[in-house]
């Protein structure tokens, strides 16, 4: 019993000596650490470059593409919609719809897929030229969707904090501060609202801005009560409850439509996806039945 046991603790020595001979010491793990965090943090600078090399050559082609003063207005305010506010935004836009129309022509003016046709790679430029504005479309319709998603739960957070105490101006400063994890979209437009009043702009100015750039329907009729609340010195706290409840029914309203016109929406998968398949199940091996009785009497008959 002494033999295995002494073995056993000289073993445990040897491997504790070695791990204590070969692990890095505090200053070489620490280096090494270091090293890695300065590798990464290499890496996603090349890769910003990279990205920002890309942005600038795409804004300069789309800064020669010619537009016109309405299209640019029409372009800019669905850019808003979409969540993209930055300067250079129209001009990319413009660049990466000129680069996707001629990617689309050579593609198919070259022998890469398909043989060359000439009438193919028109209607590729014309299909590459609108694919980006239906995106852009799009985006701006499912952010205003996420926005529309997340009216209600602000607008009982604005009604908590203005029974609270305070002001319309500090109750959207507080919504936008705690809904910035739930729902980011509200929270980044409630924080421009603010930035705007700070900036000198009107309260109902800067209300109507909110209204345009998300193009939310509630949202536009909020912006108009508060406006009219503001104006006329009625309670703010009564207005948002009131209305509130109205968001609420029309809610429950949406989505009892949406419910209705699920009947209707699935008729066409039934036909066309799943009646035929039952049609070949239920007469197909009744139809082969009949071919094979049939058609060998048809040919004794004929003979």
């Amino acid at each position: 019993m002494l033999l295995p046991l002494l073995a056993f603790v000289f073993g445990s020595i040897v491997v504790g000596a070695a791990v204590l001979k070969f692990a890095p010491g505090r200053a070489v793990a620490i280096d090494r650490r270091l090293e890695e965090l300065t590798a990464a943090r290499d890496d996603s600078d090349t890769d910003q470059r990279r990205s920002e090399t890309l942005i600038s050559l795409i804004k300069r082609i789309g800064e020669k593409a010619p537009k016109t003063v309405k299209e640019q207005g029409a372009l800019r305010l669905r850019l808003l919609q979409a969540g993209f506010r930055r300067p250079e935004a129209l001009a990319v836009f413009f660049g990466i719809r000129i680069m996707f129309a001629l990617t689309l022509f050579l593609l198919f003016s070259t022998s890469i897929i398909t043989r060359p046709n000439v009438t193919i790679a028109l209607a590729g430029v014309g299909v590459g030229y609108v694919l980006p504005g239906m995106a852009l479309a799009r985006l701006a319709k499912r952010r205003a969707h996420r926005i529309r998603l997340s009216l209600a739960d602000a607008l009982d957070l604005m009604v908590v904090s203005v029974e609270a105490g305070l002001g319309l101006d500090q109750a959207l400063m507080r919504v936008g501060s705690e809904l910035a994890f739930a729902y980011p979209d509200l929270s980044d437009e409630l924080r421009l609202v603010n930035l705007e009043l700070r900036a000198g702009k009107s309260r109902s100015e800067a209300l109507r801005n909110l209204a345009d750039r998300t193009g939310v329907d509630d949202l536009s009729s909020l912006v108009t009560m508060l406006i009219q609340t503001d104006k006329f010195g009625t309670s703010v706290a009564q207005s948002l409850r009131v209305y509130s409840e109205t968001l609420r029914t029309k809610r429950r309203q949406r989505a009892e439509e949406a419910a209705a016109k699920t009947g209707v929406k699935m008729v066409f998968p039934l036909v066309f996806c799943i009646f035929p398949a039952l049609w070949v199940v239920t007469i197909g091996p009744a139809a082969i039945k009949f071919m094979t009785v049939l058609f060998p009497m048809i040919e004794k008959s004929s003979k």
